[in-house]
């Protein structure tokens, strides 16, 4: 095992040293062929890790200690289980998919910075995987740094927009603050329990060495943490920016990987959070209010990738739903499908964009079912996933995060089925603006319309497959299914709670949240099969269009008075108390080197007066330092 997880981790590594050492000299076929391969690669060996946690259990490997002191103790070690095992084929199976997407989508760049996208998306890959396979917090915190790093120079690959640099430099801050509470509770943790390892941490006897404060206060950095790197109220604004890297970064970090780093940290802590009502309720209030206001705002966004970016969101809401309500593998399994349409349906969006030279406009499309055949199946298919209709993936895992929300509050399910009939209405808005009725784009863009290269389908058509079958690692016993995925997970969640409610209330609540879906769906479909989104008319519009002016908020709330106060420390702190103070000793010494220099006039007799006075003086501090205090006081006193 030890072999194993050293070649799934090692081999993005060997990429990334390989293109970007040899960035100027590698030709592109040389570099794509490594590229995917060296991830191909790890998603084999991914495959024989997750085999052997089947046949064996879980493993924990140990490489060497990374910080040994006597009050401390932490070990670079990985730990391959049920959990991480689901995320390892999840990371290298999509990452792949995408990797061969990439080496078609990409090639109008130029062979360096073409060796460049591939370092950094390996590179990324690295960061992921020892962030899910790390055996204690401070190894999963060097990869949730490394993806965040990868995340910034991904989405700043065309470094030469300065818009495209500030959403880069927009995800990292907000990020930042998100790890600030990550690091925060790391350091709670050290110091009330001594240890990061997540075999000492998770276990009843440390918790009963925590408080309640304790348990609570961490938990919730925790979640700050999350909060950053899975886009939740309030650090969410980063993500629909980051569109602004190439397509299938949108796909790898902010649809299938990245973006679940915090779901992945609160299920692995799960026995914490447990632990903390108050936590609980946050978790689940943040996670349902962040899924109804990313899907308001997706309602009216014509940009493809926008529409997608927020509908991220929203489903990275429900995914934080289902973990405050303890449905931790329904979380779980919302994740796994998610990743499956999610990037089939960013992928599918890059096949659009590819065919309309680069246009993103929803309003400039239309009639592209017939022109790109094999786009518009696949992209139908990631919409049906995602907006629950059964039997297809999305279906069962909504689903059984709902039935876990009503069981919990009612409340809960009830703004979720709004959530999803939101989700439903804005998909297939998307999805008939874009392929159906006629092509609104211009006579030039029609003549080239054409489906996409081999290398950009083959992924569409997988991930179409899988979006379509993966449901069945989670059918429930109500439906004559074992919940594999439920099973799998009992060493890490243990047994899952029951949910109490009867069949009869399960099936009634199924139907009553597919049945709204499908009516919405259907409404979508009729109002845009003919016709695109004018400008928005009204207030609720425009409010929409303009995303509740969050980003505005905060523009004018944080940024601009922070950008002030920072001028304050520039021009007024800095440049004339500092620097005032520094320069003003260097202009001090030079005058009074140019009043002293005065004394020597030349004249030898007026140095022997200021020797012997000097002498005098000496003499009298030395022998009689009082009398002379009283004197020179007395000359400087009035009596």
């Amino acid at each position: 095992m030890k072999i194993i997880i050293a070649f799934i981790i090692l081999w993005p590594f060997a990429g990334f040293l390989f293109n970007g050492l040899g960035r100027n000299f590698w030709s592109k076929k040389t570099i794509a062929y490594k590229a995917t391969g060296y991830i191909v690669a790890s998603f084999v060996f991914s495959i024989l890790a997750f085999l052997h946690v089947q046949t064996n259990g879980a493993a924990t490997v140990h490489y060497f200690d990374f910080i040994n002191t006597t009050t401390l103790k932490i070990p670079f070690e990985f730990k391959v289980d049920a959990l991480s095992s689901l995320f390892l084929l999840v990371i290298t199976g999509v990452g792949s998919l995408i990797h061969l997407y990439s080496t078609a989508y990409m090639k109008d760049e130029d062979a360096p910075h073409y060796a460049r996208y591939f370092a950094y998306l390996n590179l990324f890959i690295f960061s992921m995987l020892l962030l899910v396979l790390g055996n204690n917090y401070v190894i999963m915190f060097i990869g949730w740094e490394g993806v965040g790093l990868c995340s910034y120079l991904l989405i700043g690959y065309w470094f030469t927009n300065a818009t495209y640099n500030y959403a880069a430099k927009k995800a990292f801050i907000m990020n930042r603050i998100g790890d600030l509470g990550f690091l925060l509770a790391i350091f709670w943790i050290i110091f009330k329990l001594g240890t990061v390892s997540y075999d000492s941490v998770l276990t009843a006897q440390s918790l009963a060495k925590l408080s309640s404060t304790d348990i609570t206060a961490i938990t919730l950095l925790l979640f700050v943490g999350a909060m950053g790197k899975s886009a939740q109220i309030p650090l969410f604004t980063w993500l629909p920016d980051a569109m602004a890297g190439p397509t299938p970064v949108s796909a790898l970090i902010h649809a299938a990987t990245m973006v679940t780093a915090g779901i992945y940290m609160i299920t692995r802590s799960n026995i914490l959070f447990s632990a903390s009502e108050i936590t609980q309720n946050v978790v689940a209030i943040i996670g349902i209010s962040t899924a109804l206001l990313a899907a308001t705002i997706a309602i009216k966004q014509n940009d493809i990738k926008k529409v997608l970016a927020y509908s991220t969101v929203s489903q990275l809401g429900y995914m934080f739903l289902g973990l405050g309500v303890g449905a931790y593998s329904g979380a779980v399994f919302h994740v796994i499908t998610h990743a499956f349409f999610k990037a089939l349906l960013f992928l599918g969006a890059g096949s659009v964009i590819h065919a309309m030279h680069h246009e993103q406009d929803i309003r400039k499309m239309g009639g592209l079912k017939s022109k790109l055949p094999i786009t518009h199946i696949t992209f139908l298919i990631g919409c049906i996933a995602i907006a629950g209709v059964p039997p297809f993936s999305g279906f069962f895992s909504k689903d059984e995060i709902l039935a876990a929300a009503f069981a919990k509050n009612p409340i809960y399910w009830a703004l979720g089925v709004l959530g999803a009939a939101m989700t439903a209405f804005y998909m297939f808005r998307l999805y008939a603006t874009t392929f159906l009725g006629q092509f609104r784009g211009t006579h030039d863009q029609e003549h080239h319309l054409h489906e996409s290269p081999f290398a950009m389908t083959l992924p569409l058509i997988l991930l179409a497959v899988a979006s379509a079958i993966a449901g069945a690692i989670g059918v429930p016993e109500l439906m004559g299914g074992h919940h594999w995925l439920s099973q799998q997970l009992i060493p890490i969640l243990g047994e899952a709670k029951e949910v109490h409610l009867s069949h009869e209330t399960e099936w009634i609540l199924m139907g009553i949240s597919v049945s709204i879906a499908v009516v919405a769906l259907l409404i979508a479909v009729s109002v845009y099969r003919k016709k695109a989104d004018a400008a928005p008319q009204t207030t609720l519009g425009n409010f929409l269009y303009n995303k509740w002016y969050i980003d505005e908020l905060y523009e004018n709330a944080i940024v601009n008075p922070l950008n002030k106060f920072a001028g304050f420390l520039k021009h007024v702190i800095e440049k004339n108390i500092i620097d005032g103070a520094v320069n003003g000793t260097g202009k001090l010494v030079q005058y009074s080197a140019r009043q002293i220099r005065l004394i020597q006039s030349g004249q030898v007799g007026t140095y022997i007066l200021f020797m012997v006075l000097s002498i005098i003086l000496m003499f009298l501090f030395w022998f009689n330092d009082l009398s002379i205090l009283t004197f020179l006081f007395k000359l400087t006193h009035k009596s």
